[in-house]
């Protein structure tokens, strides 16, 4: 786990002379702010989750302070996120985890040409992190508050902290083919013909 102060001193593999820069946002901000529709409509997601599962069992199914404590473990497992951008790309690649410098947003960074379709597993496989919590809040009784109230704050955690990485799949879907690799480099991606 390191403390990153220039993502481009981490993302400098070897770009080929074909690749091609994909339109996308100058800085982190930039990105974050563009990508906030798609944290809204996840949690709108998990909104309309909750109100369903109340609504059918008529009663409350969580305990108020276990969804905070949710959350916080949520927050922990932040690393795990990044840990399974890691675990996609192949052992030849050197992928570094840490924490970017003076903010609270983690980062699991490489700068190796994937696939476009493993490239998109990538970006969505920390999904998991919401998806499981989140299966077993609609599966459990509505009687077992306590345990709804810590599933649903790690399945918030879990389903909207990829937002970001949901911002690049479409990027890639929008401006890549799929026999296309894609990789990032310095601050920016690229396609690879």
């Amino acid at each position: 786990m390191k403390s990153i102060d220039n993502v481009c001193k981490y993302q400098c593999g070897e770009l080929p002379a074909s690749a091609q820069k994909l339109d996308a946002p100058a800085t982190t901000e930039e990105m974050m702010k563009k990508s906030t529709p798609i944290a809204l409509i996840l949690c709108a997601v998990m909104c309309l989750t909750m109100f369903l599962k109340t609504f059918t069992s008529k009663s409350m199914v969580i305990f108020l302070p276990a969804v905070l404590g949710g959350m916080l473990l949520g927050f922990l497992l932040l690393i795990i996120h990044e840990w399974l951008h890691a675990i996609v790309y192949p052992a030849k690649a050197k992928v570094i985890i840490g924490k970017l410098k003076g903010k609270m947003i983690f980062v699991a960074l490489a700068s190796f040409p994937l696939k476009r379709s493993r490239f998109i597993i990538m970006c969505l496989l920390p999904f998991l992190l919401g998806i499981v919590p989140l299966s077993l809040f609609v599966l459990s009784s509505p009687k077992e508050t306590v345990f709804n109230g810590l599933m649903f704050g790690m399945a918030c955690m879990g389903m909207v902290s990829p937002f970001p990485d949901v911002y690049n799949v479409i990027l890639v879907l929008k401006q890549s083919k799929n026999t296309d690799r894609i990789m990032f480099y310095e601050d920016d991606i690229y396609r690879i013909p």
